[in-house]
């Protein structure tokens, strides 16, 4: 089986990537599935009915998200509703929606996604740890394909879930920077992982935003206006090769695709 990941969906310069390049590249690769992290989907922060609704016609079967899932306050009123738009399952209980789910791919095959925080430089959580140990017991009962996104800052946090989970998950996804890293790999009892599968919007920014306002705010310490960038507009993320009746991965390959004339 074989699953797509696409790192962070910057706003409209992103849904453009995802819009254009992913049908063909699940027809070249042959996707079984495909997931994507929307909380910068909105105009870079939050999400709206909108845009989720644009990802799925543009054949994104699932949508994980993270610590700006609420900055658009309409999420509120249709979350609970759509499954396949997650929220961190570290989250209060109280909080609307749902951190994990398990979904047919095209084969028919169950597949499970959860989808956490990190703690580390970010907002308060219940330990993701804890959670997910919790939580991957409970998919387990289901399907051993499970695709972890690990939405966190600190690279160690991550990679300890990773050898944390390893053998109990197919895959631990790391998202949140918007700087694909270089370190994919299988651990030794078959978990898939990466420490970050990078971001799909403007490259010609600092991670999406227009570089001019950012260096401007390192330079005076000042709140300034953060506006998304149009340039050099990529796609990016892995492609997860599962074994499904063991859960096993057995391949994870980087992909980091240009938007022509962008």
């Amino acid at each position: 089986m074989k699953i797509m990941f696409i790192g962070d969906v910057v706003g409209s310069p992103g849904r453009m990537a995802v819009r254009e390049l992913l049908p063909p590249l699940i027809a070249k690769k042959k996707i079984d599935f495909v997931i994507a992290n929307c909380e910068n989907v909105a105009a870079g922060f939050g999400v709206t009915r909108k845009v989720v609704d644009e990802l799925y016609q543009s054949r994104v079967d699932a949508l994980t998200s993270g610590n700006h899932i609420w900055n658009k306050k309409e999420v509120l009123d249709f979350i609970g509703d759509d499954e396949k738009l997650l929220r961190p399952a570290n989250y209060p209980a109280a909080a609307p929606g749902v951190g994990a789910v398990v979904l047919p791919a095209k084969t028919g095959e169950l597949i499970a996604i959860l989808n956490l925080a990190g703690r580390v430089f970010m907002h308060p959580s219940d330990c993701p740890f804890a959670t997910a140990r919790q939580k991957v017991a409970e998919l387990r009962a289901r399907t051993k394909v499970i695709i972890v996104d690990m939405h966190a800052e600190a690279t160690s946090e991550k990679r300890a879930l990773g050898w944390y989970l390893d053998g109990q998950v197919s895959a631990v996804v790391g998202t949140h920077t918007h700087v694909q890293t270089a370190d994919e790999e299988i651990l030794p009892q078959g978990t898939a992982y990466i420490s970050d599968a990078g971001m799909t919007g403007p490259f010609d920014s600092v991670i999406g935003v227009k570089k001019e306002a950012v260096i401007e705010r390192f330079l005076t310490q000042m709140p300034n206006k953060f506006e998304l960038a149009k340039d050099d507009i990529r796609m990016q993320g892995v492609i997860l090769e599962i074994d499904s009746a063991s859960g096993r991965a057995q391949s994870i390959e980087r992909f980091s695709l240009k938007l022509k004339d962008s």
